[in-house]
């Protein structure tokens, strides 16, 4: 019989053998499965699917795999978890130039990602325990929304969560708290899940962490119904009948910029539709219309023509048009909301402030043309940011401004009714990812914005999908995508503001400082435990 046994050193130690060292190698590989499959479950948590519920247990396993693990597996197990989640979510930012963009941006996004799961890693020790994990995720996406280069906040928990049981908690704190919720329960309904189990096993029932556990769960399902009370679609001002223009575009994909007069085109046509149909009686009267970013790419301060088939459009329908351009102005390029007047043209001006890096505008512009000239062309001139809050006065009616990327963005959108708008409007343009899900993502976006801040929101986009949406976060008209299409609908006007609204950045702030208590509770906890260790060795020497 041959004994394949695990060898003695000189010291008279067993060694394990080589297959032993092996196997247990691969059993550290086994988390590596479902840190990545819960980082999908979480990407089907997002739109257009409505399982939302799906964040829950992904949470529930991410809070599994990570729990009372070294730095070194967390960080691996973070980084897959974020690579399950991004790679399928933002599949859509390589439809048309390719997959290294996506890669890159994943690859860069899932660091983030991973120093968050060495942190829960850290806190899983502690009790209470899910409070300061939930609060690390809320920090580690408030890094996210800031840098590199202005931050990338796409992939917020929160922006999953539009048809959700928790989406009141918008109201109470905006998206880092709408987050915090999820995530909290999430990690708590895997602790109490491991309290039933290791009870079945025999172990001692500790009180405190039940009820720690079960809190984990109640109290966001607890508050989410509570704050259904700040989410009202009560008129406070009276009502406004709204048009949302979506012209379409020649067809999908980068090459519709060179075709931007048959663009502007199809807006004014959809328009002139409008106004046929309002003198036939077929649809009420709009107080204004809406067209969508990159509307009017030809500068119709500098085109008489573009110019003139704007106010063709305007004068047909008899009331004033937000109109989406880009517009040079002393030397400088600008993604700009041009509020144009059926009597007196253009009066108003918005322009961009947080612009889209590698879409708007190229950061490290030498360094990618020292690595590769034709990447530069992508992006000939930069656009410039504004600076002004958007907020047109439109018959009457104040109209906050948020041009698509910055509805991701939540002090973008904030802003707009801090200076006074009684509804918000994100004119977009999604032409370029064709039909990936980028446009229904960035639709449960604008959902999340008007719960947050109590107000209706219209969603122009040029070739869908525009829709209009209650302050209760309900749509109640959108459009297909790549028809041309009106919508039209009487909407409420509200002044008052909400628990998010006024308190603007304070509840992610104080979720960043829980985070970071319960991580310099953890690093002091372990410092601790190691010099208790060395202390007992010592003495048992």
């Amino acid at each position: 019989m041959t004994v394949t046994a695990n060898s003695v050193d000189r010291s008279g130690r067993l060694q394990p053998s080589a297959s032993s060292s092996r196997g247990r190698r691969l059993l550290r590989l086994v988390p590596a499965v479902p840190a990545a499959l819960c980082g999908v479950l979480l990407y089907a948590s997002f739109p257009p699917r409505p399982l939302w519920w799906l964040a829950l247990p992904a949470f529930a396993g991410f809070g599994w795999v990570l729990r009372g693990r070294s730095w070194k597996a967390a960080l691996g197990l973070g980084y897959l978890f974020g690579l399950g989640f991004l790679l399928p979510l933002l599949v859509w930012t390589g439809v048309e130039v390719g997959p290294g963009p996506w890669l890159a941006l994943v690859a860069v996004e899932a660091v983030f990602v991973a120093l968050v799961g060495v942190g829960v890693a850290a806190v899983s020790r502690l009790p209470v325990w899910p409070l300061w994990a939930a609060a690390l995720w809320v920090a580690g996406e408030a890094v996210r929304a800031r840098v590199p280069f202005s931050g990338f906040p796409w992939g917020k928990v929160a922006f999953g969560q539009a048809g959700g049981v928790f989406l009141p908690l918008a109201a109470v704190g905006g998206t880092p708290v709408l987050g915090f919720g999820v995530v909290l329960c999430g990690f708590g309904l895997y602790e109490a899940v491991r309290l039933v189990l290791e009870r079945r096993r025999g172990g001692e029932l500790r009180r405190g962490a039940a009820v720690a556990a079960l809190l984990s769960v109640a109290v966001p399902l607890v508050g989410a119904v509570a704050a259904r009370a700040l989410v009202s679609d009560k008129a406070e001002a009276g009502t406004a009948t709204v048009a949302v223009i979506q012209g379409n575009v020649p067809r999908a994909g980068l090459e519709f910029n060179a075709q931007r007069q048959a663009v502007l085109d199809y807006h004014v046509r959809e328009t002139l539709k409008l106004a046929a149909d309002v003198k036939a009686g077929k649809v009420a009267r709009p107080d204004f219309v809406l067209w969508p970013e990159n509307s009017s790419d030809v500068d119709p301060f500098e085109d008489p023509g573009a110019a003139t088939v704007i106010d063709r459009a305007a004068t047909a329908v008899g009331v004033p048009i937000s109109v989406g351009g880009v517009v040079e102005r002393d030397g400088k390029l600008y993604n700009e909301q041009i509020l144009w007047d059926p009597r007196k043209g253009p009066t108003q001006t918005y322009d961009k402030r947080q612009i889209q890096p590698f879409g708007e505008y190229l950061p490290l512009r030498s360094l990618i043309g020292a690595i590769n000239k034709n990447w530069t062309g992508m992006i000939r001139q930069d656009f410039s940011r504004g600076t002004e809050p958007g907020v047109f006065d439109m018959d009457g009616t104040r109209v906050g401004l948020a041009t698509c990327y910055e509805a991701a963005f939540d002090w973008a959108v904030r802003d707009t009714v801090t200076h006074g708008a009684e509804m918000i409007s994100v004119p977009s343009n999604n032409a370029t990812f064709d039909r990936s899900e980028m446009t229904y993502q960035q639709l449960a976006m604008s959902r999340i914005r008007a719960v947050e801040h109590s107000r209706a929101v219209t969603v122009p986009v040029t070739s869908g999908v525009s829709a209009i949406i209650m302050p209760d976060g309900t749509v109640t008209q959108k459009t297909g995508m790549f028809v041309p299409a009106y919508l039209v609908q009487r909407i409420p006007l509200r002044t008052s503001e909400t628990p998010a609204t006024r308190m603007g950045i304070l509840p992610e702030m104080l979720l960043v400082a829980v985070a970071a208590g319960g991580l310099g509770w953890a690093v002091a906890a372990g410092v601790r435990g190691r010099r208790r260790a060395g202390a007992d060795e010592v003495s048992g020497d």
